[in-house]
């Protein structure tokens, strides 16, 4: 039987009364043979897949670079000869749902500007593929919540790429606040930004997700989350600004600071940049502070407290590296993932709810 017919088998035995309660190649999909290793896509081929996820792929241990997607031919061409990419497995734009007849990919890696992250996303998972996508997840707390959608229907996996919750040095950092090692935290000060001197890339781009918090500013809402281990209640204040308006036009955000209000009086304040290079994590506990500095770099990280110093090296791209092994991991396993669709969600609607702040200089309840 070849695939055209056992997708139609399957549409017919899972249709009913005309209803399609499930795509039939996420059915499909799950009749393949199991693997050691998971193909994995990637959507988008700029600076982030090329310098980073690539190389990663090369050292992963339980998935591998099995396909890619991209509109510019010639980017198809290099990636082709560097990676020995098969024709088959290389896809554009408009023959994308395509992939869904690859047994070869497993994962749709989407890498895409945020306002494409819904669309793909939702594409890949009715192609019966497993997602990971990129932070920001989406451009609003709906198109979010479309994606989970999508990716149960079909059965599927999501995930987001937050590399640092896969890191040694935050996982330690993270487990003295478990742990309460330095006592209750008291407040929390986060900033991660750095000068972009670009002029018109997607970052500069409102309708394309651009604006420093979506892209940096998930950093710091992280930092504020993950070092109180609870979620905010409030935003209390938020102000956005550009010292650029030729280039972040619009009231689109250069620089953005925002305090956030958790449970039991805990504030963090935080602030994200294009105009600047700031990238540290200060959490102060009853007995003593932790700093993380630098905080989301791509390794280096530092990690001092009072109980001493905690610095686990290694070289780039080993976050990727990490990151990618542990979500394929899960998925052969059948494990929950680390960072699913609803921790992007969550992230998502804080910056929402920092730009109502910003825009109405009122307090906004979560």
């Amino acid at each position: 039987m070849n695939s055209a017919t056992r997708r139609n088998a399957i549409k017919t035995l899972v249709t009913g009364s005309g209803l399609l309660l499930f795509s039939p190649n996420s059915l499909l999909a799950a009749t393949g043979n199991k693997k050691d290793r998971l193909g994995v896509a990637l959507v988008g081929l700029g600076y982030y897949s090329t310098d980073l996820l690539a190389p990663a792929l090369q050292q992963t241990r339980h998935c591998y670079l099995a396909g890619i997607v991209t509109g510019t031919p010639s980017k198809a061409t290099a990636w082709q000869k560097k990676y020995n990419i098969p024709d088959k497995n290389i896809y554009n734009y408009s023959n994308f749902d395509q992939i869904a007849n690859n047994p070869d990919i497993d994962v749709v890696y989407v890498v895409l500007p945020p306002s494409m992250h819904k669309e793909y996303t939702i594409r890949a998972a009715n192609a019966g593929k497993h997602v990971w996508c990129e932070k920001p997840m989406a451009m609003t707390e709906q198109e979010c919540r479309d994606m989970i959608t999508a990716c149960s229907a079909n059965k599927r996996t999501l995930t987001i790429g937050y590399r640092l919750q896969h890191e040694p040095n935050t996982k330690a950092w993270r487990k003295l606040i478990k742990d309460q090692a330095l006592g209750k935290v008291r407040s929390l000060n986060c900033a991660a930004g750095y000068r972009d001197n670009r002029t018109d890339h997607w970052k500069q781009k409102k309708e394309m997700g651009g604006g420093v918090l979506y892209d940096m500013g998930v950093y710091s809402i992280q930092g504020a989350r993950l070092g109180t281990a609870m979620e905010p209640i409030n935003i209390l204040s938020a102000t956005t600004s550009t010292t650029r308006p030729e280039i972040y036009k619009n009231g689109l955000d250069e620089t953005t600071v925002a305090k956030l209000e958790f449970p039991g009086g805990v504030i963090a304040d935080i602030k994200t940049s294009f105009g600047e290079n700031i990238n540290f994590l200060d959490i102060r506990c009853e007995k003593g502070a932790i700093s993380v500095n630098p905080y989301q770099a791509y390794n280096g990280q530092t990690v001092t407290s009072p109980l001493g110093k905690i610095q686990h090296s290694y070289s780039v791209p080993m976050q990727q590296t990490m990151q990618m092994d542990a979500d394929a991991l899960a998925i052969l396993t059948k494990q929950p993932v680390a960072v699913p669709g609803e921790e992007g969600l969550r992230d998502i609607r804080i910056v929402e709810a920092i730009y109502r702040a910003a825009a109405t200089g009122k307090a906004i309840t979560l």
